[in-house]
């Protein structure tokens, strides 16, 4: 009964707007935050159908269900999986079943279609009936790929080795499973499968992470040894993916302001067997990028609080609501910008990745121009040349990701990079700071070319004078 009743409150506050969807989520501290997220985001996502469905049933009057509580139950009556609980909520919905049923056929006879996702509009259906595969990062703290390969197909899933296009992870079913085309650690299983409850997530040896979550920390890929910020750490997947990459050598400053969501991650870097991480409950705002803790400082990742317009309704176009509210767009897109500047303002800062989950240009390429036009010191670097979707005109050197181009929650990741100085500057960025295989991943734009070299002039002996 306690999953209704989160979801119930957190549904309640988004529609007061005292939050967004994910955030409101991880700071309910509810156990299973997946199974949490995803029934608000469905319920959000079919309100005014279920709406109708509870009026013409007259249904509150009927239970004395609040409507948001009511909201919960009857999606998953009637689209989710069924009512996942027991006692008297259980028996009411089950009571109330048969003419839940018709009033949604009723429904569907009105509108003419014969699927639920059918009775969306069409900014919020999945284009194509396409769905989001269950991505599994391999944690390589613990553990490598091969042998989680090899352990899954012990007990019977179906290897098909590595993706060659995106078209191959629409045809995943069953127990069939592929290596992600971009991203080395990452697994692609059908949208079906739940690892919730499997030996290799309890063991912290997978983590259950969207690819385009996995996209910062991968594409920032700091050296071994590396001094790195986590700004805005909090749930802990995107530090525990640097530790993977910087395998637990070097220093990882993580900051976030809410205590709660810091110790949730706290247990999930144990359970990931982080062991360098320097947890801190505090305002990345306030953070001093003169102190001495960070003056080897070098690579920064930056995921502050957006609208999470990305991950609401799973579409290109992002939720009507938030498209509703410019002025709470325009605060976060401040609030965004600000932390922007001061991480550029640590003084051996060479690369930063500033990613959202939001789709809205205000929160995404809007504040990297801003940011630009403040700190001429850097400049943007081209990512993963491949990747099928791009910022937005004039930010092609960015990406983006939606559910129709990139399989994944909608999503935007810039890198931006310190630019060359003379020789002997303080700020001279020398070529060993850029690991090889990140070189081979991110083409610099331009801009960032350092100039061409000026031609040595020969210095021609004089020939002797010859005696006379």
């Amino acid at each position: 009964m306690a999953l209704y009743i989160k979801a119930a409150e957190i549904l309640e506050k988004v529609e007061r707007k005292k939050g967004a969807v994910k955030t409101l989520v991880y700071d309910s501290k509810y156990q299973n935050i997946k199974q949490l997220f995803a029934l608000v985001c469905e319920t959000q996502k079919y309100s005014e159908v279920l709406q109708e469905i509870i009026d013409t049933t007259r249904l509150l009057k009927d239970t004395k269900l609040r409507i948001h509580l009511a909201k919960a139950l009857v999606y998953d009556l009637l689209i989710g999986q069924g009512v996942k609980c027991g006692g008297a909520w259980k028996a009411v919905m089950l009571k109330h079943r048969s003419r839940l049923q018709a009033a949604l056929a009723r429904i569907k006879v009105r509108q003419k279609v014969s699927r639920n996702e059918d009775l969306l509009p069409p900014s919020m259906q999945n284009i194509g009936g396409v769905t989001i595969p269950r991505y599994v990062r391999v944690n390589t703290l613990k553990t490598t790929v091969e042998d989680v390969i090899d352990y899954l197909k012990r007990e019977g899933y179906s290897y098909h080795g590595t993706a060659s296009r995106l078209e191959d992870l629409y045809r995943l079913s069953g127990k069939e499973f592929l290596k992600d085309l971009h991203l080395r650690d990452l697994l692609v299983f059908s949208a079906k499968m739940d690892f919730h409850d499997h030996y290799l997530y309890k063991a912290g040896h997978i983590i259950l992470q969207d690819k385009a979550s996995c996209l910062p920390a991968h594409l920032l890929d700091p050296p071994v040894g590396a001094h790195v910020i986590d700004a805005c750490a909090a749930p802990g997947n995107k530090s525990s993916h640097l530790a993977a990459i910087m395998k637990n050598k070097g220093k990882l400053f993580a900051f976030d302001l809410d205590a709660k969501r810091l110790s949730t991650m706290s247990t999930l870097l144990l359970r990931a067997g982080v062991t360098f991480q320097q947890l801190a409950n505090e305002d990345f705002l306030k953070v001093d990028p003169l102190c001495p803790a960070y003056k080897d400082v070098t690579h920064i990742l930056l995921d502050p609080s957006c609208s999470g317009s990305g991950m609401l309704c799973l579409s290109d176009g992002g939720s009507e609501e938030q498209r509703r509210d410019p002025e709470r767009l325009q605060a976060l897109a401040a609030f965004q910008l600000r932390c922007l500047n001061h991480a550029l303002r640590f003084p051996r800062l060479q690369r930063l990745v500033y990613s959202t989950c939001s789709v809205h240009r205000e929160e995404n390429e809007e504040v990297v121009s801003a940011c630009l036009q403040n700190n001429p010191a850097f400049g943007l670097v081209r990512l993963l040349p491949e990747w099928p979707e791009r910022g937005l005109e004039p930010l092609a050197q960015c990406l983006r990701a939606s559910v129709t181009k990139t399989l994944t929650h909608g999503f935007f990741v810039a890198m931006l990079k310190r630019r060359l100085q003379t020789p002997g500057s303080s700020m001279e960025l020398s070529s060993r700071v850029t690991p090889p295989a990140q070189e081979e991943r991110a083409e610099t734009s331009v801009e960032d070319q350092p100039p061409p070299a000026k031609k040595k002039k020969r210095n021609r002996k004089k020939p002797k004078k010859q005696g006379t």
